[in-house]
């Protein structure tokens, strides 16, 4: 009889760590999809079915030339913190692709403080194993920025400013996110969601614009 209580209890309690170790892997994706406050903004195509390889920035998006990846730039890297997801002077580099090392600048778009564009790629994982010094983790937690929220990037000397002004999901192939608004300086931060989810099916775009009421501090000495 003992026995059978004792068998009992264990198949139980492996049953409690079975459900818990399901809820904690799916818990953070099923409450990022019943989000309502970031809305899907889909433009051309459905997803393709293939998973590739997204430490490599030059996958994100679709009919990209993988080539540009590997521009060189006279600034090759620059600093962006996010006080708010307690970020701090990561690492963004301008040309290359390894995700896992740095923070990636797209190629082609507007350097910081300039007009136009700056989009910058980050990894994610599952929030609960997010790490604001690990590359891969780094963008874990974007999907919790809240709108206001203060970016600060420096570049060549120079601190610059942004408001978080709007948060919202595109596909794959919707590469409009990429292009260039000759009438202001905006960033746009990117990442795979829903955090943890294998297929990575949609990117996530965090849009901030520069503050004009914050003057820019020169860092130089």
């Amino acid at each position: 009889m003992q026995k059978d209580n004792f068998l009992k209890f264990v198949s139980f309690f492996f049953l409690i760590i079975g459900a818990s170790l399901l809820i904690f892997v799916f818990y953070p994706i099923v409450k990022y999809e019943l989000d309502p406050s970031i809305g899907l903004r889909s433009f051309i195509s459905p997803v393709p079915q293939d998973i590739q390889d997204l430490t490599k920035a030059s996958n994100w998006f679709e009919n990209n030339n993988k080539n540009d990846f590997n521009e060189n730039s006279k600034i090759v890297s620059y600093t962006i913190s996010i006080p708010s997801l307690k970020i701090k002077n990561a690492t963004v580099n301008v040309g290359g692709e390894d995700l896992s090392q740095s923070l990636i600048q797209y190629p082609g778009t507007a350097l910081p403080g300039k007009t136009g564009n700056t989009v910058i790629f980050g990894h994610s994982v599952l929030p609960q194993f997010f790490d604001p010094k690990n590359y891969l983790s780094i963008f874990s937690t974007l999907p919790d920025i809240k709108s206001d929220s203060k970016i600060t990037i420096d570049y060549d000397g120079v601190t610059y400013n942004f408001r978080v002004v709007d948060k919202f999901e595109v596909l794959p192939t919707d590469i409009d996110i990429l292009n260039q608004d000759e009438g202001s300086s905006v960033i746009s931060l990117v990442t795979c969601v829903p955090p943890g989810d294998p297929r990575r099916p949609r990117r996530l775009i965090v849009r901030a614009k520069i503050d004009p009421t914050i003057s820019y501090a020169n860092t130089r000495s």
